[in-house]
């Protein structure tokens, strides 16, 4: 079954705020950020969207990439995918790829999974750097009428979401992958979409590891 984050599920919660099929050359870049936003824990049902989005940001909560992986499948749905989703939108329509970053996959959790020489090297210049151009690269998409697009849905075909058992892809540890998740928009009443490239799994979390394709 497809499960999607409309824009009404936005509006009530939480207002604004892998890994690869083959890894390419390393990209070495500058300006990186050097880790992600650890997991909010869930927001109280009662909370406002403000009080909901500081629980969000300033949430002092454990790392989960210093814990074990797990093999729950995830679901694109609930308050943390809900407010990743947002903030990811956000960084497009603001040209603010850091905002973004609660949705990439952590740093720590990278380093478990890959069997490569210095896998935080690998995710900060390479994987991140990536995602960062794809989102400026989002943002110029928008044009001058950035301000005006309006978040729709993300569609995350979880359907075709698969287990990948760890030796594949250079891996040491499994995870759910899935490909050919849509970020939809619209502007000036038009629909639009942005392809997202692909999601893997942290103990039965979404996160992205490829924004626009694979780098």
């Amino acid at each position: 079954m497809r499960k999607h984050f409309s824009a009404a599920l936005f509006a009530a919660t939480l207002g604004f705020l892998g890994c690869s099929r083959g890894d390419p050359p390393s990209y070495h870049g500058a300006g990186v950020s050097e880790s992600v936003a650890p997991l909010p824990p869930p927001v109280p049902r009662d909370a406002s969207s403000t009080d909901a989005a500081a629980d969000v940001v300033d949430a002092g909560t454990t790392d989960p990439g210093t814990l074990p992986q797990t093999e729950d499948k995830p679901r694109a749905e609930g308050t943390v995918f809900d407010a990743r989703v947002q903030a990811l939108w956000e960084a497009i329509v603001n040209d603010d790829p850091d905002r973004a970053m609660p949705f990439f996959f952590p740093k720590t959790a990278y380093a478990q999974v890959k069997a490569i020489v210095n896998p935080e090297s690998d995710w900060k210049y390479r994987l991140v750097a990536a995602y960062k151009r794809d989102i400026h690269a989002a943002h110029v998409k928008l044009g001058r009428q950035a301000t005006e697009a309006r978040f729709v849905a993300f569609d995350v075909p979880e359907e075709r979401a698969k287990w990948v058992d760890p030796g594949e892809e250079g891996n040491k540890l499994g995870y759910f992958r899935v490909y050919g998740t849509k970020l939809r928009y619209e502007i000036d009443g038009q629909p639009r979409t942005l392809d997202v490239t692909s999601l893997i799994s942290w103990r039965g979390e979404w996160y992205i590891v490829h924004l626009s394709s694979f780098k």
